[in-house]
Order: structure tokens, then C-alpha cells, then sequence
């Protein structure tokens, strides 16, 4: 499944991240909002965890064709994404994101694995209003 990414972290505009992984590989990158989940901060960098009520702010991401599995492979490594493997960071999974103009759009996300959203919620560094740019 060729799906945009929905990036919420150092991977947006202007984040430590953004320029070395998505330039001159996307298409197109537009503001973006995941329901269902709540932000958390981390070592330097945020994570997603889904939660009834709760809304992300982002970016949507739609990558050029022939960039494509390059980045997905650059990104899963980043998050430090393995599929299966239970010491995973995050989790890649598809989702519904809204873009600005209301469209819903299926994209990738990476939310953080079953593990360490228990620790997150645990610790409740929830980081208010879901928006990494915002954060004190």
C-alpha cells in the first residue's frame, strides 16, 4: 500500500529531522489532524498513542513515486520499526487523518508500540492540546 505518511514530531517543518528524511522526496506536504490519540513527550521526540477523544497535529505527507520505498525504509528506521519485533519503539499502522480542507485521508502513522504507550500513560507526559510546535 503506497500511503502518505502523517508525521507529527521532528519529522515536520522546520523540526531537527524534516529536512535530512523528507527533502527532495515528497510530493506534496500539507497540515494534517489524527483523531483518536493523544501525544506524549520522549527523549527528544514525541509519540502517539491512540486514545478515544484525543487529536494529533501534523503534517500529511505524500511521498514522490520513485522515492517511495526509500523513504518508508528510511522512516521505519528512524522510528526504530521492525514488524513483529515486540522491542519496537513505534508501531506503523494506517489511519484516517483529516486534512485542512476536511478531506479524510488514509495514511501512515507511527504510534508508539503497545510497551511504551503503558509506560507513557503511566507517566502522563501527555503534552496538552497535541501539538509538538506547541509545546512549552
Amino acid at each position: 500500500m503506497r500511503l502518505p505518511f502523517f508525521v507529527y514530531g521532528t519529522l515536520r517543518p522546520g523540526e531537527r529531522y524534516h529536512d535530512e528524511f523528507l527533502r527532495g522526496r515528497t510530493r506534496c506536504e500539507e497540515p494534517g489532524l489524527l483523531p483518536g490519540a493523544l501525544l506524549y513527550d520522549g527523549p527528544g521526540y514525541p509519540y502517539a498513542v491512540e486514545q478515544h477523544g484525543g487529536t494529533v497535529t501534523g503534517e500529511i505527507v505524500t511521498a514522490l513515486p520513485e522515492a517511495y520505498r526509500e523513504l518508508l525504509d528510511a522512516l521505519d528506521r528512524l522510528e526504530e520499526y521492525v514488524p513483529g519485533d515486540p522491542r519496537s519503539l513505534y508501531e506503523r499502522v494506517d489511519r484516517e487523518v483529516t486534512a485542512s480542507d476536511g478531506r479524510v485521508v488514509r495514511a501512515w502513522v507511527y504510534l508508539a508500540a503497545p510497551a511504551v504507550a503503558a509506560r507513557l500513560r503511566a507517566h502522563d507526559r501527555r503534552i496538552e492540546g497535541g501539538d509538538w510546535l506547541a509545546r512549552p
